[in-house]
């Protein structure tokens, strides 16, 4: 079978290649991981069960696919074998939050996810979603079950793969010191299906209360139009609020003089103030000067005069 070529030059490739060339060096008695010879994107794992547990004589064996955009993106891991704690062939993610894929770090590698997550078989999956809650009797027999567990794919039996593991980390350990992983505290696991249904939620949940903002402010903001703006051509109006309404005093046996009694009125309607500036403006663009009224009656009576003398001399 001829031997497929990948892009070396591809960051992703490159990081893919140096994690699994750091597992073959560094070998671990209890897990192990290695990609598939025609797929990098897709590994198995085989991990022993958590000691002091019910799952401490088991051996689990599983997936591991990488998305395209790895390491920005986290792996999603994938059980084979049932383990009374996880749901086989459902997608697992991990995560700082584990709701968000966004929340992965980079910094974090195959090695670090798969410690986690052997740790996590120990947590009680109460609440858990995709946590199965069986007995210690049903997680014992799947673990004695699980040691014969032959992959197809990797053509071994658990216990085969985990015994190639112990040898490598025993002669590894003759030469060099082994260093435990430290899993992340913040590190979190959740299932891929539930992330993306979340995450339309939470996102559906922000756009609402934007849209009802946007609406209240857009009805704030017509009601503010709608007082401080009259329509052009029409008359104005004014609030005139109760409290400034003066009261009547009508107590019975005043012997001052009444009071008139102002009827409340909500609205005062008041002309266009164009049409008022118009209205100013006329008296003093169409006046006559003094001098000139007087002109006009010393012209009248003058003819006058002169009519009078014509008519006497006849």
């Amino acid at each position: 079978m001829a031997t497929p070529k990948f892009n070396s030059k591809s960051p992703t490739i490159r990081r893919i290649l140096r994690e699994a060339q750091e597992l073959s060096n560094s070998p671990s008695p209890d897990y192990t991981a290695t990609p598939l010879e025609s797929d990098l994107f897709e590994w198995h794992f085989t991990f022993r069960g958590p000691p002091n547990s019910s799952y401490s004589d088991g051996i689990y064996h599983g997936r591991i696919v990488l998305p395209p955009t790895y390491p920005l993106r986290p792996p999603s891991f994938r059980f084979l074998t049932p383990s009374g704690r996880f749901e086989t062939n459902r997608e697992i993610c991990l995560s700082i939050s584990g709701h968000h894929e966004e929340t992965w770090q980079p910094a974090w590698g195959v090695r670090t996810a798969l410690v986690a997550l052997r740790s996590f078989m120990e947590t009680d999956p109460r609440g858990q979603l995709g946590g199965l809650e069986t007995s210690d009797a049903v997680r014992r027999r799947h673990a004695t079950a699980s040691q014969t567990f032959k992959c197809p794919t990797c053509a071994k039996t658990n216990l085969e793969i985990i015994q190639e593991c112990e040898e490598s980390a025993k002669s590894i350990a003759a030469t060099s010191e082994s260093s435990d992983v430290e899993i992340p505290s913040e590190l979190k696991m959740g299932w891929k299906d539930e992330m993306g249904k979340l995450t339309e939620r939470q996102h559906h949940a922000q756009e609402t209360p934007r849209q009802d903002d946007g609406d209240a402010e857009s009805a704030e903001l017509a009601e503010g139009f709608v007082r401080t703006a009259p329509k052009q051509g029409g008359p104005e109006t004014r609030q005139v609020p109760r409290s400034q309404v003066p009261a009547p005093d009508i107590a019975a046996g005043s012997n001052g003089p009444s009071p008139s009694i102002l009827t409340p009125t909500r609205t005062v309607s008041l002309p266009p103030a164009p049409n008022v500036r118009q209205a100013h403006q006329r008296p003093h663009d169409e006046g006559v000067p003094l001098w000139v009224d007087r002109a006009i009656v010393a012209l009248v009576v003058l003819l006058l005069a002169m009519i009078l003398k014509v008519v006497l001399d006849f």
